[in-house]
């Protein structure tokens, strides 16, 4: 419950939510441009969409959202990332082959006409859905492991450090 009590780390919330939309845009693109332009199979194009995602949110966090998170070297913090997004996708491979199927079956039984193809609606859908189960994961482990070196009510009271300034840190842990 401090959690919501705090004004900067709500902030931050969403803050991340919104890199999150970018990075769900970004997902979203991948996935349908890979698995229904270039017919690769629904779990191959999600993973690479997947992986495209992380990197769009990786430096959308790591400049805008934690841009006062400086003491952890930037490879250290982009490891730490993409670890905690690697669980995130062991998390999500199987639940959107399982929700495809789930409602793939529902839409077909149904027998609803939709503008879309069935087979659209349910890849979306269930991309959608296990977007949603991973948000909190991501952004809570994130918080607490990738960017700890940042308190909790901590402002940014400076500007964005360039990238020269990144790669001249030093990791203190």
């Amino acid at each position: 419950m401090r959690f919501l009590a705090n004004k900067q780390e709500r902030t931050r919330f969403l803050k991340f939510s919104f890199v999150g939309v970018t990075g769900t845009i970004v997902d979203f693109g991948f996935m349908n441009l890979l698995s229904l332009a270039f017919h690769l199979p629904l779990v191959w194009a999600q993973g690479i969409s997947f992986s495209i995602a992380v990197i769009n949110n990786f430096l959308w966090n790591r400049y805008w959202t934690y841009p006062d998170s400086r003491s952890k070297n930037i490879r250290t913090q982009l490891l730490q990332f993409v670890f905690i997004n690697i669980i995130g996708i062991l998390i999500r491979t199987p639940l959107i082959s399982w929700l495809n199927n789930l409602i793939m079956q529902f839409l077909m039984r149904s027998g609803i006409q939709l503008p879309l193809e069935d087979i659209v609606i349910s890849q979306n859908l269930a991309l959608t859905i296990s977007i949603a189960v991973i948000l909190l994961w991501n952004f809570f482990a994130n918080r607490y492991w990738t960017y700890s070196d940042v308190s909790a009510g901590s402002e940014n009271k400076h500007s964005t450090p360039s990238i020269n300034q990144d790669a001249g840190s030093k990791e203190m842990n």
